[in-house]
């Protein structure tokens, strides 16, 4: 795809969808995730992708579903960060049928779930969740399942295709005695719970004998009775694709490489479930900016939606995502980038009349987040934005700044700054006390007062007006380093105006 950004090429691919699967009383579109970890920003995109062709679908007269598939009946691999070592009794159990880490949910699955779900549903897209658990548990899979039991030979045949000579040989690959030797499924012992089995021989209808290795018991189950045989991915994948008849599905990196996942996956649906494969489209990366090390959710470290939540709007998150076409990869912030970002945004939504991002940040933080102060400065400086927008801005502004870059925020020091104070010369002390005089004889003067007051007190007669501009940046300078020990900080008369008159006094008393 070549689209730079909107949704054209969403449409492109509702078209292509609509050649491959014509006539179709229902256009399914299908995204899912093992909920192993965090469910990150990353699987997002798989979210927006499928939610903009399954719009363009909608906008061409056609009836439309998203399904979002919840993996939770995948295999428990690793203890991911955040969760006890102790879990790691756990591996090899279904994600469901694991405890949740902090013992408030029904399991280990839905611990990472339910942040996901409660982000979508404040994105406002409509969605449609399949828990895998309950629909393996149910029987409904069963005669697909059977029908990959009976066809092993030749699911066999299409996975030992896709591996090179190389990979045989690294792998130590006999293909006649894989292909002797493989069953598409895995089953969680009755034993144990786990899946750290090995199927012994199959009946041609429902009965397995497997290999418990855990306790080394061998079990004889009816897959028709004891629902506990779950698919091989690639092939777990397309039986689903048949299943639920979608005609779209997105993947990674991972899933798009030749040969990958979604190449094996299209042969099996294509020769065992006899279901032409859905359309697939590869998104790139999304990263972070301003936290460092790339995420992901196996390892604990990655954001969820419902985390960026914390300092975008919905809207400007999905905006983000929305304008970009699914081959661009692109990054959000946590630095100071955030501010550009809320600034195209608001530029290309006038309409809105919102508090810019980076002034919630300035203003924010010098009025300690008060509403009702920040609405008085704003007033005083003839600015005037929706209040919706500046209690909303506020609190993710807050956010931003304390719990992300908490170096960045702006403190009256604790104590005299002597150090710096030694350094100013004659003129620049006078200009200081004047400013602290001033300050002690009139401590309710307004913003403007103040504002008007630190412009004139560097005014001297003969300066010209390039000259009078350096002295009143080195008072400014003086003044801030005096107060919060930096160079600059926030617009000056709102800080004096909103800043602890009394500490601000004691800062600005140069004989003490």
């Amino acid at each position: 795809m070549t689209s730079k950004g909107g949704t054209s090429w969403a449409s492109a691919v509702a078209d292509k969808i609509l050649v491959s699967h014509p006539n179709e009383a229902l256009y399914t579109i299908a995204a899912g995730i093992s909920p192993s970890g965090v469910v990150h920003f990353g699987n997002f995109r798989d979210v927006v992708t499928s939610h903009l062709v399954r719009e363009a679908l909608a906008e061409k007269g056609k009836n439309t579903q998203l399904i979002f598939s919840w993996d939770n009946f995948d295999r428990f691999r690793k203890i991911p960060l955040g969760v006890p070592e102790s879990f790691a009794g756990y591996i090899g159990k279904p994600l469901s049928k694991i405890p949740d880490p902090e013992g408030k949910l029904s399991s280990y699955a839905e611990h990472f779930q339910a942040p996901f779900v409660e982000a979508m549903n404040r994105f406002n897209i409509n969605i449609k969740y399949r828990d895998q658990t309950a629909l393996y548990e149910s029987g409904i899979y069963d005669e697909m399942i059977f029908l990959a039991l009976k066809e092993r030979y030749k699911i066999a045949d299409i996975l030992l295709s896709f591996m090179s000579g190389k990979a045989k040989g690294t792998k130590g690959v006999d293909p006649v005695s894989y292909r002797e030797n493989y069953y598409p499924i895995s089953i969680y012992s009755r034993f144990t719970g786990k899946d750290s089995t090995k199927v012994l021989d199959y009946d041609g209808d429902a009965i397995v004998t497997y290999l418990c290795a855990e306790t080394g018991k061998k079990d004889t189950v009816d897959l028709r009775k004891e629902h506990i045989a779950k698919l091989a991915w690639k092939i777990d994948w397309p039986m689903r694709w048949r299943y639920e008849q979608v005609c779209f599905e997105p993947g990674g990196h991972d899933h798009a490489s030749p040969g990958g996942s979604y190449d094996v996956a299209s042969r099996v649906a294509k020769e065992v479930f006899g279901y032409n494969p859905p359309v697939f489209v590869e998104y790139k990366f999304v990263g972070i900016q301003g936290l460092g090390a790339k995420m992901s959710g196996s390892k604990g470290n990655a954001l969820s939606p419902l985390e960026l939540l914390d300092i975008y709007e919905p809207d400007v998150l999905k905006w983000l995502y929305f304008r970009k076409s699914p081959d661009q990869s692109f990054e959000l912030a946590f630095n100071t980038e955030i501010y550009r970002q809320y600034d195209e945004y608001d530029a290309e939504h006038p309409e809105n009349k919102t508090i810019p991002f980076r002034q919630a940040v300035s203003f924010g933080q010098i009025v300690q987040w008060q509403e009702d102060k920040l609405q008085i400065i704003l007033e005083a400086l003839g600015l005037k934005y929706d209040s919706d927008s500046i209690a909303k801005r506020l609190s993710l502004a807050r956010n931003w700044l304390v719990k992300y870059n908490p170096e960045n925020v702006i403190k009256l020091n604790d104590t005299f700054n002597a150090d710096y104070a030694v350094s100013l010369s004659e003129i620049r002390k006078k200009y200081i006390k004047r400013l602290y005089d001033e300050l002690l004889k009139n401590k309710d003067a307004t913003i403007q007062e103040l504002e008007t007051l630190i412009y004139d007190i560097p005014k001297t007669p003969g300066l010209t007006e390039k000259e009078l501009k350096q002295e009143q940046k080195v008072f400014f300078r003086d003044i801030y380093n005096l107060l919060i020990n930096k160079d600059a900080g926030p617009r000056l008369g709102t800080f004096l105006w909103t800043a602890n008159r009394e500490q601000v006094i004691k800062l600005l008393n140069l004989i003490s």
